[in-house]
């Protein structure tokens, strides 16, 4: 499970972000990047970042820490730009947050290195989950203290945006042809060879109950927060034996 903390001050909005996010200090006196149940990509997003979000960290991959965070709409009283103040007033409750990683910087193909095999895993990840948002127009990773890190998993299992069709959607293959790393050569043979054994139903159990129930509850054709957990679990168990095999736009790379 997440740890619950409280927000005790809002101090910033990210404004480089599409859904708004912002910066929050904490009653652990820890400094969080808050992203709201009340931003226009709804609780989706919030379930997209925990799912993926923990799993690339049990396999392995560098992830800011998550934490389920109470928003009091009080502290956006005091917040002068409308925008804000209406997302912190709509977004009382459960919310996201992930450590904030001070002094990263954003990943540049042109100015840091990756390694083949970090490349592949992190390439393998990604069509595993589906993220059509690592390109080299917005990689959504930082480097930070000399090590890369992976953000923003908000785009990814687009399955879950219909669920009637989510096995066929989830059995399609993975365009990697803008993918952010692509100039690395990925060694995407050599990471499903790693992490798709990983990938088991105990795992996607202990991943999918990370997410807090008030973002699953009311799924239309879902019964409990449980029944929409295991339709998580489902496309990505089945998805992670092959999806190597259905990666395309690396030709050329090596």
């Amino acid at each position: 499970m997440l740890k619950d903390v409280t927000a005790t001050r809002y101090i910033t909005p990210l404004r480089e972000g599409g859904s708004l996010p912002g910066l929050v200090e904490a009653d652990d006196f820890g400094t969080y990047v808050l992203k709201f149940r009340g931003a226009g990509q709804g609780r989706k997003t919030l379930v997209a970042e925990v799912v993926c979000g923990e799993l690339a960290r049990r396999l392995g991959l560098r992830v800011p820490r998550l934490v389920t965070v109470a928003l009091d709409a009080v502290l956006g009283l005091g917040e002068p730009d409308p925008e804000v103040q209406e997302l912190l007033k709509g977004s009382g409750g459960t919310n996201l947050g992930m450590d904030f990683l001070s002094g990263a910087v954003g990943f540049d193909p042109l100015a840091f290195e990756v390694s083949a095999a970090e490349a592949g895993r992190v390439v393998w990840f990604d069509a595993l989950v589906n993220n059509v948002d690592r390109s080299w127009r917005n990689p959504n990773l930082l480097m930070w203290r000399g090590d890369l890190w992976l953000i923003d998993h908000g785009a990814t299992m687009i399955w879950h945006h219909n669920w009637p069709g989510a096995e066929a959607s989830a059995a399609r293959p993975y365009d990697a042809a803008d993918h952010a790393l692509r100039s690395f050569a990925p060694d995407v043979g050599a990471a499903a060879e790693r992490l798709a054994p990983l990938v088991t139903e105990e795992l996607l159990s202990e991943v999918t109950a990370a997410v807090p129930d008030a973002w699953l509850t009311g799924e239309p054709g879902f019964d409990t927060p449980d029944d929409l957990r295991r339709a998580y679990a489902r496309p990505l168990l089945a998805r992670a034996a092959t999806v190597h095999e259905r990666i395309g736009g690396l030709e050329g790379t090596r």
